[in-house]
């Protein structure tokens, strides 16, 4: 797959546009994350930064988390669109929920599993992954 994936914030006003191929999909169960998205799990698809276009990025508010993580979001509608952390230096992780374009791949694991909302059972088989890096294999 070649061809460009296009993706934007609720209201529209930051727009990005990139280019595969993508370096993973997966859906992580981090609190971090969970907290971030009000959701259970967020699914990320990773891109090298150079892959990775912005319109609209004057319009980006970025919050730094307290492990050294940038999370990037709109600041008029609040999407939150962009993860970058210091274990991955030169790559952005785009929240798959904003992304309006088929992918180059579907999710293919689920990372930081220790760290699950109490209340959401994984219901497929997916690989399993946690640990204190969050990648470690789960039986």
């Amino acid at each position: 797959m070649s061809e460009r994936i296009h993706g934007a914030c609720s209201c529209g006003s930051v727009r990005f546009e990139l280019t595969p191929p993508s370096k993973f999909c997966a859906h992580c169960h981090c609190q971090n994350c969970r907290q971030a998205h009000g959701a259970a799990f967020v699914t990320y698809a990773g891109f090298k930064k150079e892959q990775v276009v912005v319109d609209g990025a004057e319009k980006l508010v970025r919050y730094e988390t307290d492990t050294g993580a940038t999370r990037s979001f709109c600041g008029r509608c609040g999407s939150t669109l962009f993860y970058e952390g210091p274990r991955w230096p030169d790559e952005v992780h785009v929240a798959l929920a904003n992304v309006s374009s088929p992918l180059d791949r579907p999710p293919g694991a689920h990372v930081y599993v220790d760290h699950k909302a109490e209340w959401f059972e994984i219901g497929d088989s997916l690989p399993r992954y946690g640990g204190t890096t969050g990648v470690d294999p789960k039986p």
